[in-house]
Protein backbone atom coordinates (compact mmCIF):
# COMPACT_ATOMS: atom_id res chain seq x y z
CA UNK A 1 0.00 0.00 0.00
CA UNK A 2 1.08 3.45 -0.91
CA UNK A 3 1.61 5.98 1.81
CA UNK A 4 -0.47 8.61 0.43
CA UNK A 5 -3.19 5.91 0.77
CA UNK A 6 -2.51 5.13 4.05
CA UNK A 7 -1.66 8.62 4.78
CA UNK A 8 -6.02 9.03 3.77
CA UNK A 9 -6.92 6.62 5.97
CA UNK A 10 -6.20 8.71 9.01
CA UNK A 11 -9.01 10.32 11.30
CA UNK A 12 -9.70 13.75 9.85
CA UNK A 13 -7.42 13.44 6.56
CA UNK A 14 -8.46 15.27 3.83
CA UNK A 15 -5.24 15.17 1.32
CA UNK A 16 -2.04 13.62 1.00
CA UNK A 17 0.37 15.09 -1.15
CA UNK A 18 4.35 14.76 -1.92
CA UNK A 19 6.70 17.08 -3.22
CA UNK A 20 10.59 18.26 -4.04
CA UNK A 21 12.40 20.87 -2.01
CA UNK A 22 11.27 23.38 -4.67
CA UNK A 23 7.73 23.43 -3.68
CA UNK A 24 6.70 21.70 -6.76
CA UNK A 25 3.60 19.44 -6.61
CA UNK A 26 4.35 15.75 -7.33
CA UNK A 27 2.06 13.35 -6.41
CA UNK A 28 -1.71 13.50 -4.70
CA UNK A 29 -4.77 11.84 -3.03
CA UNK A 30 -7.94 13.83 -2.41
CA UNK A 31 -10.34 12.80 0.57
CA UNK A 32 -12.37 15.65 0.24
CA UNK A 33 -12.52 17.85 -3.37
CA UNK A 34 -15.47 19.92 -1.62
CA UNK A 35 -13.07 21.35 0.75
CA UNK A 36 -9.33 21.42 -0.73
CA UNK A 37 -8.92 20.92 -4.21
CA UNK A 38 -5.02 20.89 -6.26
CA UNK A 39 -4.47 24.58 -6.76
CA UNK A 40 -4.57 24.72 -3.04
CA UNK A 41 -2.05 21.66 -2.73
CA UNK A 42 0.27 22.76 -5.01
CA UNK A 43 0.05 26.38 -2.84
CA UNK A 44 0.39 24.37 0.13
CA UNK A 45 3.61 22.66 -0.96
CA UNK A 46 5.21 25.46 -1.74
CA UNK A 47 4.25 27.36 1.36
CA UNK A 48 5.52 23.90 3.44
CA UNK A 49 9.37 24.41 0.85
CA UNK A 50 9.40 27.79 1.95
CA UNK A 51 8.79 26.86 5.87
CA UNK A 52 11.39 23.85 5.64
CA UNK A 53 13.91 26.08 3.96
CA UNK A 54 13.85 28.92 6.84
CA UNK A 55 13.29 26.46 9.63
CA UNK A 56 16.75 24.93 8.54
CA UNK A 57 18.28 28.33 8.39
CA UNK A 58 17.04 28.99 11.83
CA UNK A 59 17.96 25.50 13.33
CA UNK A 60 21.42 25.75 11.71
CA UNK A 61 22.04 29.52 13.02
CA UNK A 62 20.39 28.14 16.44
CA UNK A 63 23.46 25.54 16.91
CA UNK A 64 25.69 27.33 15.77
CA UNK A 65 25.03 30.28 18.22
CA UNK A 66 24.06 28.63 21.08
CA UNK A 67 26.47 25.39 20.57
CA UNK A 68 23.55 23.38 21.40
CA UNK A 69 22.69 20.60 18.62
CA UNK A 70 20.00 18.46 18.10
CA UNK A 71 17.79 21.08 16.08
CA UNK A 72 19.11 20.55 12.47
CA UNK A 73 18.44 18.58 10.35
CA UNK A 74 14.40 19.60 10.18
CA UNK A 75 13.10 16.40 9.45
CA UNK A 76 8.84 17.27 10.34
CA UNK A 77 7.48 19.43 11.33
CA UNK A 78 3.45 20.58 11.66
CA UNK A 79 1.48 23.56 10.49
CA UNK A 80 -2.09 24.12 12.87
CA UNK A 81 -4.07 26.49 11.05
CA UNK A 82 -7.96 27.56 12.09
CA UNK A 83 -9.72 24.42 10.81
CA UNK A 84 -6.72 22.07 9.05
CA UNK A 85 -3.22 21.14 9.86
CA UNK A 86 -1.07 19.80 7.47
CA UNK A 87 1.97 17.38 8.90
CA UNK A 88 5.18 16.99 6.47
CA UNK A 89 7.74 14.87 6.80
CA UNK A 90 11.47 14.25 5.12
CA UNK A 91 12.45 11.94 7.35
CA UNK A 92 12.91 9.43 4.20
CA UNK A 93 14.92 12.35 2.59
CA UNK A 94 17.14 11.82 5.57
CA UNK A 95 17.37 8.16 5.32
CA UNK A 96 18.99 8.64 2.03
CA UNK A 97 21.29 11.41 2.85
CA UNK A 98 23.22 9.41 5.34
CA UNK A 99 22.81 6.39 3.37
CA UNK A 100 24.98 8.38 0.36
CA UNK A 101 22.60 8.71 -1.66
CA UNK A 102 21.55 11.53 -3.83
CA UNK A 103 18.74 11.00 -5.54
CA UNK A 104 16.20 12.22 -2.63
CA UNK A 105 12.92 10.81 -2.39
CA UNK A 106 10.00 13.63 -2.44
CA UNK A 107 8.48 15.42 1.13
CA UNK A 108 5.43 14.05 2.40
CA UNK A 109 2.34 16.08 3.54
CA UNK A 110 -0.84 15.21 5.10
CA UNK A 111 -4.00 17.53 5.04
CA UNK A 112 -6.44 17.02 8.17
CA UNK A 113 -9.31 18.65 9.76
CA UNK A 114 -8.82 19.69 13.58
CA UNK A 115 -11.70 18.53 15.05
CA UNK A 116 -10.50 14.85 14.08
CA UNK A 117 -6.97 15.04 13.39
CA UNK A 118 -4.68 12.36 15.12
CA UNK A 119 -0.97 13.74 15.21
CA UNK A 120 0.78 10.62 16.43
CA UNK A 121 -1.04 8.59 13.84
CA UNK A 122 0.09 10.96 10.93
CA UNK A 123 3.74 10.64 12.15
CA UNK A 124 3.78 7.12 12.83
CA UNK A 125 2.94 6.78 9.27
CA UNK A 126 5.23 9.59 8.25
CA UNK A 127 8.10 7.38 10.09
CA UNK A 128 7.66 3.83 8.65
CA UNK A 129 10.94 2.98 7.68
CA UNK A 130 10.83 2.52 3.86
CA UNK A 131 13.88 0.84 2.56
CA UNK A 132 16.75 2.78 0.57
CA UNK A 133 17.33 1.57 -2.68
Amino acid sequence: MNMLDDLLKLPGAMAAFEFRGSGELLDHRIAHPDRINESVLDLLAHMCAANLSIATMQARGWEKVTGMEGFYPIKQFTLIGFDWSVVVSGLQRENYKQAGKFSLPPFTGVVMANEKADYEAAFAILERKEPVP
